[in-house]
């Protein structure tokens, strides 16, 4: 081989080094890029993971007494116990992880709302009347009563599912000629007992009617009659017992006010009555009226 040749050749050599450190060169760039998008995405994780922690701790400090929102309390924190544990095993990928902390997070959000206008609410009701005060300790005394039912029922989504009443109060009426209703004190000029409360939010509870039952115990003891024959059921741990009037209301999980009324058949006797409310078979609220 002549010189041309050699020259030829190593020509040729030195190409096919030069392609081959181009390649390598190329390689090792796109090898680094990957290194740090593997390592940007082992940061997201752990911010993830950290945020999914404050999430946690949040609703570990949030305090309500309301049944209902302690079982979605619970029921989300289970959620973000689910999620972390795909954060720790990689199970998913960083972008679906951080769609679902946002959602969680929205959720949370709504929580802190819901629980700040219940506690604004038990404010105004408590500021609504002054006689409130006096009403204190009947109203302690239901919410023993309730809270001893609710810990005997089979589990706390069970007891959520109850609607809850707040604000009971009751009134005797006197029906003017031009039919307004006017309230009253005494026993001889009521026409009409009317009931009325707020049966606040619950997220858990089947939407649709929900009957409501008055029961309105008179001071000898006995249930004034209903205009229904045989007006009658079971109630939780009274067994079949009469009620005065029964209402249909349609419930759609939201906070609604709700008056049911009661026609007095026959003129009846001063004293102290007692209004019990029922939500199908479970008693929601009381009240006591006293008629001269």
């Amino acid at each position: 081989m002549n010189n041309k040749g050699y020259i030829g050749v190593i020509v040729a050599l030195l190409l096919v080094c030069a392609y081959l450190g181009f390649n390598l060169s190329k390689k090792q760039d796109v090898i680094e890029v990957q290194a740090e998008e593997v390592a940007d995405l082992g940061v997201e994780r752990r911010e993830l993971e950290l945020e999914l922690q404050k999430m946690m701790f949040s609703y570990d400090t949030l305090q309500t007494e309301n049944t209902v929102l302690m079982a979605e309390m619970a029921a989300q924190k289970s959620q973000i116990e689910d999620l972390l544990k795909k954060v720790k095993d990689k199970d998913w990928s960083v972008s679906k992880l951080k769609k679902e902390t946002n959602t969680l997070r929205e959720i949370m959000k709504g929580y802190v709302v819901t629980i700040d206008s219940l506690n604004q609410l038990n404010q105004a009701l408590m500021a609504e009347n002054s006689e409130m005060r006096d009403r204190v300790a009947t109203v302690e005394g239901e919410k023993e009563n309730l809270l001893t039912r609710q810990q005997n029922m089979e589990g706390i989504i069970a007891t959520g599912q109850i609607l809850q009443a707040v604000g009971v109060s009751a009134q005797a009426i006197n029906l003017r000629n031009s039919g307004k209703q006017v309230e009253t004190s005494r026993a001889s000029k009521t026409e009409m007992i009317k009931a009325c409360f707020t049966v606040i939010e619950n997220k858990i509870a089947k939407p649709g009617t929900k009957n409501i039952y008055l029961r309105i115990i008179g001071p000898d003891g006995k249930v004034l009659p209903s205009a229904e024959a045989n007006a009658s059921r079971e109630f939780e741990g009274e067994g079949t017992q009469p009620y005065s009037v029964a209402r249909s209301i349609d419930y759609n999980n939201k906070m609604m006010d709700v008056c049911v009324f009661y026609t007095v058949a026959n003129e009846i006797n001063d004293g102290d009555y007692k209004v019990f409310i029922y939500e199908d078979s479970h008693k929601i609220g009381s009240y006591d009226l006293i008629l001269k």
